[in-house]
C-alpha cells in the first residue's frame, strides 16, 4: 500500500490514464483527481473512470492532491507551473514526467523547499509493461524517491537513477519502443518478401520479439549468451547475424540512442 491518500494529475493524456489504470488495478486505496483543459477528454476520462475526480482547473487538482503528477507536454510547463504555484507547499510531492525538463527548472518556478521527482516512463505503460526511471530533485527525500518508484512500478518496471542520466534514459527506454516497432515492421516485411501473408508475418515477428525479451528478463542471462544458444555452427542464424553485422546493426542502434539522448539535452537547453 502507498502511504498517500490522494494523487492529482495535471494533464489527462495517455500517461496519466496509464498510471491511473495502474493505481486502480492494484487497488491501493488512493483517490485520484485529473485536471484536463479539453472538455472532450474530460468526458472520456469521466466515462472510463467513474470513481476518479475529473476537473478543468489545474490549481484545484493540485490543491486537492498530496502527490501532484505533471503529465503535460514540456512546452506547457511554464504555464502549468504558474497555475499551480500558489497552492504548492513543501508538504506536497511534485512528480514530473515532462521530457527534458530538469528538476531545477521546476523547483525554480515553485515555492522554495518544494520536493520534486523527475520520471521518464515509456508508452508500454499503457498496457502495464512500461519501463520508467526516476530521480530526485534537491529537496526530495529517499522516501519520496521510493514512493515515486512504487507508483511507476504499478505500470511496469521502475528504476532509480541520478538525474544526469535521464537524457540517456530518454534516448534508450523513452524512445526505445519506436525502435522496436520499426524492427518488428522490418521483420514482418522480410517475412512478406519471402512469401508469408502479412498477418502471419506480423504475428510471428511480434511474438518473437516478445518471447526474446521475456527470456532476457526471466532467465537473467546476458543477451550475448542467449544469442549463442540460438546460433548453431554453419546454421541459418549465424548467416543472418553475419548480414546484420555487415550492416552495422548494433552500431546503428547505438547511434539512434545517442541521437535521441543528444536531442533530449538540446530540448533541456544543455
Amino acid at each position: 500500500m502507498l502511504n498517500i491518500r490522494k494523487i492529482a494529475f495535471i494533464g489527462g493524456g495517455n500517461m496519466a490514464e496509464a498510471i491511473t489504470r495502474g493505481l486502480l488495478r492494484e487497488d491501493v486505496g488512493v483517490g485520484v483527481c485529473v485536471a484536463e483543459i479539453n472538455q472532450k477528454r474530460r468526458d472520456e476520462l469521466a466515462a472510463h473512470f467513474p470513481n476518479v475526480r475529473v476537473v478543468s482547473d489545474a490549481a484545484e487538482a493540485a490543491q486537492w492532491g498530496e502527490v501532484i503528477v505533471l503529465a503535460i507536454k514540456p512546452q506547457q510547463a511554464e504555464g502549468a507551473l504558474d497555475l499551480i504555484e500558489p497552492v504548492i507547499t513543501p508538504h506536497k510531492l511534485v512528480i514530473s514526467i515532462m521530457a527534458g525538463i530538469p528538476t531545477s527548472k521546476i523547483e525554480k518556478n515553485l515555492i522554495p523547499g518544494c520536493r520534486v521527482i523527475r520520471a521518464m516512463p515509456n508508452t508500454p505503460a499503457l498496457i502495464g509493461a512500461g519501463a520508467t526511471a526516476v530521480c530526485a530533485g534537491r529537496k526530495a527525500s529517499a522516501d519520496d524517491l521510493d514512493l515515486a518508484r512504487q507508483i511507476f512500478a504499478m505500470i511496469g518496471t521502475a528504476v532509480i537513477v541520478e538525474e544526469k542520466l535521464m537524457d540517456a534514459v530518454t534516448g534508450l527506454s523513452g524512445s526505445g519502443p519506436a525502435y522496436v516497432f520499426t524492427f518488428i515492421e522490418a521483420l514482418s516485411d522480410a517475412g512478406v518478401k519471402n512469401g508469408l501473408p502479412r498477418d502471419v508475418a506480423t504475428a510471428l515477428a511480434a511474438q518473437t520479439v516478445l518471447g526474446a525479451a521475456r527470456m532476457v528478463v526471466e532467465i537473467g542471462e546476458h543477451p550475448a549468451l542467449l544469442k549463442e544458444k540460438v546460433t548453431s555452427p554453419g546454421g541459418t542464424t549465424i548467416a543472418g547475424l553475419h548480414t546484420l553485422e555487415n550492416g552495422c546493426f548494433r552500431g546503428v542502434v547505438m547511434n539512434a540512442v545517442e541521437a535521441a539522448c543528444l536531442k533530449s539535452k538540446e530540448l533541456a537547453g544543455k
